[in-house]
């Protein structure tokens, strides 16, 4: 194990690491994590996140912090899920110059920091992991992700969301305190990253499989968090369920005009009824497909403005600190 900072040391750089049943990989990751930090050579400390893990994920933090005084955990009070723990761990970190955000499970190498700090400056203020190589991935996982970031390219309207991009990135205190301003309860953290400006540069990496564990993103999850992006940074489904009814009313205007002109040349026909069921049916599901759209929307409005917290920590330890209060957000 590296030698420790003096704990006097304000760290200049936080790592900020949400953690999800992260048992089997999380000492292999302090590893190489301490290796590189200590290679870039700035005061810093990693900020882990318990995001109400169901295994020994806390009882390895804490033996983490028993080893290295550049440890601090926050362990919240059950599972909020991935960005509210982000967010968490963002809201704690104490870096005074920049925070990096990586997952623990080493698809996302901490090698690449160095590559990160190395491109960051003072006129740039974020720097962003952007996957060259997925592998460890299935062709259908691959193809749906390369999918969602080019649809997000057509709906974010003026936020450009770069494409196989995910959280590994590293931000300057000041695009950190810009982020931190928005507390929005449905968070799409990459939007939100977007969202903020700033100059900004990419740095292509090759992303490794995973080193243990399981993830927890499975199709109907990655479903749902897509849902979340395109709904967070976009109205265009509202849209198009306003251009697909004008075209479908067009079009049941021309087909009616034919019916009566059909109906004076050639007289009245009884039969019918298939194509009947075909038009009722396809209209049937256009209208609960643009009500679910709104509901969507609607559903959203609704959490917002109960205002609740995003989320409530049961314990903070602070790198070097045997205990320090609870914060709320």
């Amino acid at each position: 194990m590296p030698t420790p900072l003096p704990v006097s040391d304000i760290p200049s750089l936080s790592v900020v690491v949400p953690c999800y049943n992260e048992q089997g990989v999380l000492p292999e990751f302090h590893q190489h994590l301490c290796a590189v930090m200590d290679r870039v050579g700035r005061p810093w400390e990693v900020v882990y996140v318990n995001d109400g893990s169901k295994d020994q994920t806390l009882v390895v933090m804490r033996d983490l912090e028993q080893q290295d005084n550049r440890v601090s955990s926050v362990n919240l009070s059950r599972n909020f899920g991935k960005e509210i723990a982000l967010t968490a761990g963002l809201d704690h970190a104490r870096g005074t110059h920049g925070v990096i955000v990586i997952d623990a499970d080493l698809q996302d190498p901490p090698e690449v920091i160095e590559t990160l700090v190395a491109e960051w400056s003072d006129d740039v203020d974020m720097v962003y992991a952007r996957r060259r190589a997925r592998e460890g991935e299935s062709i259908p996982k691959r193809f749906t992700a390369w999918m969602f970031y080019r649809v997000m390219a057509k709906l974010g309207n003026r936020v450009v969301i770069p494409p196989d991009t995910g959280d590994f990135r590293l931000l300057s205190r000041r695009a950190l305190d810009s982020l931190l301003q928005m507390r929005e309860r449905h968070r799409f953290m990459k939007g939100l990253f977007a969202w903020i400006g700033y100059p900004s540069k990419a740095v292509f990496y090759d992303r490794a499989p995973r080193a243990a564990g399981v993830t927890s993103f499975n199709y109907w999850s990655l479903w749902n968090f897509a849902l979340e992006g395109i709904t967070s940074f976009s109205v265009l489904p509202l849209q198009l369920g306003t251009y697909l009814g004008f075209v479908i009313s067009l079009l049941a205007v021309l087909y009616g005009g034919w019916i009566v002109l059909n109906t004076l040349l050639f007289g009245s026909h009884v039969p019918g009824y298939p194509s009947l069921m075909s038009v009722i049916l396809f209209l049937g599901g256009v209208q609960l497909m643009t009500l679910g759209l709104i509901g969507e929307y609607i559903g959203r409005i609704f959490n917002e403005t109960k205002n609740r917290p995003l989320y409530f920590v049961e314990s903070y330890h602070v790198a070097g600190v045997p205990q320090a209060g609870v914060k709320q957000e």
